[in-house]
């Protein structure tokens, strides 16, 4: 008997505790304020606003959090793609630039023996020295001039 007693006062305790209202008061107060409340204020300017919930689907809000990690880790996925993309792409730039830098220094020296020769030539396909016209050599000296700009000024 006593047990039975014990669990109906804690049952009551407990469901004490609990919010069972449904009415919700609104009213809006001299200054213009608004207020919300579960009891009545008494105010002329109060209305009472029903509310009304639905439980939750467990299984919606899984679907939607499962859904929500997947963007994430997607969204990662593409950010560690993209910065790999950016990596590779900024080390070809690093070694296209250290091949320019050996192709100027090999044309500036040619260039500058170009400048410093009285005369140029070029072997033919004996292996003998076939001496280029005043036309040549500057044509030569402009095509190491502009390999020059090309691969000095990048």
């Amino acid at each position: 008997m006593i047990r039975k007693v014990a669990c109906l006062i804690i049952c009551a305790v407990s469901v004490s505790g609990i919010a069972l209202a449904n009415d919700i008061y609104k009213w809006t107060d001299e200054n213009g304020s608004v207020h919300y409340g579960d009891r009545p204020s008494g105010d002329a300017s109060e209305e009472r606003m029903l509310i009304s919930s639905k439980s939750t689907n467990p299984n919606k809000v899984q679907a939607r959090v499962q859904s929500r990690h997947e963007n994430y880790a997607t969204a990662q996925e593409e950010k560690t793609e993209a910065a790999k993309a950016a990596r590779i792409a900024e080390e070809d730039q690093l070694a296209q630039a250290k091949v320019n830098a050996q192709k100027c220094e090999t044309y500036k020296a040619r260039l500058q023996k170009f400048v410093t020769s009285r005369r140029l030539y070029k072997q033919d396909e004996n292996g003998e020295r076939v001496y280029l016209d005043e036309e040549q050599t500057q044509a030569a000296r402009e095509r190491v001039e502009n390999r020059v700009q090309e691969y000095c000024n990048s």
